[in-house]
C-alpha cells in the first residue's frame, strides 16, 4: 500500500524518516515528480529501478538542499559554480567528478567517476531534502518508458502499492525535466534539454556543444558506449566454471577454484545483486589485478526484472575495447 503524505511539516517529516529508512517516497519538484530514494544506500537505490521496471541502470540524478552540500560530493569548477550561484535552486543539473570521499554509492551514479547534482526549485522538496538530511535519488515518478507525472495523481496511477509513499506536493510548475550538463570535461555539454534554457546558460558560461557529442564525435551521453564502465580486466559472461586464474562475479551459490570470489547476492536475489554490482565489478579488478589474475568470471543472472538491466550493463562492461572506441 502507498500512503499519500500531505505537504506540511508532519507529512514532510515523515517522508524524510521513510527516505532515512531506506523506503521510497514520490514528491513533487518545479520539474516533474520524482521517485527518491537515499543516494547513499545502495539497496534502497536498487529499489527504485526495481519499482520503475526499469531496463538500464543510467545514472540518476542526486538532489541536494543547497548548492555546498552538492559540492561537497562533487569537484566544482568555475562554470558549475557560475551556473549554481544563478540558476540554482532551479531545473538545471550538473555532472561534475565525484569527490574521492563521496559517500553516495556507486548504483547511484552507475558505476561512473561522475555524479549528476541539482537543487530544485520547490519548497516542499527543500523541506524533504532537510529532513532527510542527506542527497536523494530521484528519476521520474513512472514506471519505465511512460509519460513523466506532475501530480500526485500520476504517480499513484504508475507506481501506487510499488512504493511507500508519495508526498502530495501539487502540480509541477514547468512540467518538463531539469537541463542535464556535463561539466566534468574541457567543454561543457548539453547531455538533455530541460527547464533551464541553453540561452540562459550560455549568457553566463559561453558556448555549449548540443547533442552530447565531442567535436571529434566522442559520445558522452551517460549509457551510449557500447563498452561502459568496462574494468580493466576482461569479463567473460554466463560462465559455468571458473578457472583458477579468474576472478568470480558470483549470484547464488558460488562456482569453486576462483582466484578471488565477489558475491552479488548468495541467495540469488537481482535486487540485492543490482544494489552490489558496480561495487563488485570495482573490486574484483582491482583484487584481481593485484592477484595477477588473467579475467573476471560471471556466473549467469536470469534475464527477468533487475535481472535484465544487471545483464545490460554486464554486456558494456564484456564488450571488447577496440571495438567500442575505449
Amino acid at each position: 500500500m502507498t500512503d499519500i503524505l500531505l505537504d506540511d511539516d508532519a507529512g514532510i517529516a515523515q517522508a524524510g524518516a521513510l527516505l532515512r529508512d531506506g523506503a521510497l517516497v514520490a514528491f513533487g519538484t518545479e520539474t516533474v515528480y520524482g521517485l527518491g530514494a537515499d543516494a547513499t544506500n545502495a539497496a534502497a537505490v536498487s529499489g527504485i529501478f526495481a519499482a520503475k521496471q526499469r531496463p538500464h541502470f543510467n545514472p540518476l540524478i542526486c538532489h541536494y538542499a543547497a548548492f555546498e552540500a552538492a559540492f561537497r560530493d562533487v569537484i566544482p569548477n568555475e562554470a558549475a559554480r557560475v551556473l549554481a550561484a544563478a540558476l540554482w535552486p532551479g531545473p538545471l543539473t550538473m555532472v561534475l567528478p565525484r569527490r574521492a570521499a563521496c559517500p553516495v554509492a556507486l548504483l547511484t551514479g552507475a558505476g561512473l567517476d561522475t555524479l549528476a547534482v541539482r537543487v530544485p526549485a520547490h519548497p516542499v522538496a527543500l523541506a524533504l531534502l532537510r529532513a532527510a538530511g542527506r542527497p536523494i535519488a530521484a528519476p521520474s515518478a513512472n514506471r519505465s518508458g511512460q509519460v513523466s507525472p506532475t501530480t500526485a495523481a500520476h504517480v499513484m496511477q504508475g507506481l501506487g502499492g510499488r512504493i511507500a509513499a508519495i508526498l502530495d506536493s501539487g502540480p509541477c510548475a514547468v512540467g518538463v525535466e531539469s537541463t542535464v550538463l556535463d561539466l566534468s570535461g574541457e567543454q561543457p555539454i548539453l547531455l538533455r534539454p530541460g527547464g533551464a534554457t541553453v540561452e540562459a546558460i550560455e549568457a553566463l558560461i559561453g558556448p555549449v556543444i548540443r547533442g552530447g557529442v565531442t567535436p571529434g564525435g566522442a559520445l558522452r551521453s551517460p549509457g551510449m558506449l557500447a563498452s561502459h564502465y568496462a574494468p580493466s580486466l576482461p569479463v567473460r559472461l554466463n560462465a559455468a566454471t571458473v578457472l583458477a586464474d579468474e576472478a568470480l562475479l558470483a549470484f547464488g551459490p558460488p562456482l569453486s577454484r576462483a582466484g578471488a570470489v565477489f558475491s552479488l547476492s548468495p541467495s540469488g536475489d537481482p535486487t540485492e545483486a543490482a544494489a552490489r554490482l558496480f561495487e563488485g565489478l570495482r573490486w574484483l579488478d582491482a583484487e584481481g589485478t593485484r592477484l595477477g589474475l588473467r579475467g573476471i568470471a560471471v556466473m549467469p543472472i536470469p534475464l527477468t526484472g533487475l535481472g535484465l538491466a544487471i545483464n545490460d550493463r554486464l554486456s558494456r562492461a564484456a564488450a571488447p575495447r577496440d571495438e567500442a572506441g575505449v
